[in-house]
């Protein structure tokens, strides 16, 4: 059985080995749950057999199981839902995701819980039942999206031109290329405002590999813009002087005036 689960599964997995991980916990689990059914039936039919009541027993336990299941119902509802959780692959142990709204490198994954650490080293702990939206950053692939902004008076070809040739010279560095998964996507102008134009870009990697390969992106990215002579935007704004009332000269005019006075 345990075999039969990890081919089926395996073709479409990107990590290596991460299947048969987590079929081996799954089967693990239900066998532990098995033998405890199959040993409790035994325990339960030998008793009967040397004469022994069991109709208490039977009635203490269900007792003792109700009793158990009102004061463990959110203890049962983490179980379901990290089993669930494991088996449908949600999420991995090293991935980085974001669980009701707080984002860490995942640590830890049990039946129970879900333990994350975000980048200043604070350890989340979240009980499986709780969770209510997860976003896996890294699954199966990552991407760097990017706003370039620049300039109104910039040829919007000219930059998209730049921008593809810094991300291809990227591509073939020996240090990114294998981080890197396909040539930069180029979106276009994505937006128009007070001190520029934006544009969105792309960039397909490796899984956790997006921050390290955007981080270098844009420094060759700027490096690319000096060397074309191609401004960033940057806030700033214009000031008209009618030329007719000649303020300036006003205002030194009577700054003399003072001085003078």
């Amino acid at each position: 059985m345990e075999d039969i689960l990890i081919k089926t599964r395996e073709p479409v997995e990107t990590v290596k080995g991460s299947t048969r991980k987590r079929v081996t916990t799954l089967v693990g689990i239900l066998k532990t749950i098995g033998y405890f059914s199959i040993w409790s039936i035994i325990l339960i039919s030998c008793l009967d057999q040397v004469g022994v009541n069991v109709a208490p027993i039977l009635a203490g336990a269900g007792i003792v199981g109700l009793a158990v299941g009102f004061g463990a119902q959110n203890l049962v509802r983490d179980v379901i839902a990290g089993f669930f959780m494991i088996l449908e692959n949600q999420v991995r142990v090293g991935d980085v995701a974001i669980i009701n709204g707080t984002g860490g490198l995942v640590e830890t994954i049990t039946f129970r819980t879900i333990v994350l650490r975000d980048l200043a080293g604070v350890v989340h702990v979240i009980p499986n039942g709780a969770i209510s939206s997860l976003a896996n950053m890294t699954k199966e692939w990552s991407a760097y999206v990017i706003d370039v902004r620049v300039d109104y008076k910039e040829d919007t070809d000219k930059v998209v031109d730049v921008m593809r040739e810094t991300a291809e010279a990227l591509r073939k560095d020996p240090e990114f290329r294998d981080r890197i998964i396909e040539p930069i996507e180029i979106f276009g102008v994505d937006d128009f405002n007070e001190s520029g134009l934006t544009i969105k870009a792309r960039i397909k990697t490796e899984p956790i590999q997006q921050w390290s390969v955007g981080r270098e992106y844009r420094r060759r990215l700027k490096k690319a813009f000096d060397a074309k002579e191609i401004e960033i935007s940057f806030p700033h704004r214009s000031l008209f002087m009618n030329e007719a009332s000649k303020p300036l000269e006003v205002l030194v005019k009577q700054v003399a005036a003072n001085s003078n006075g």
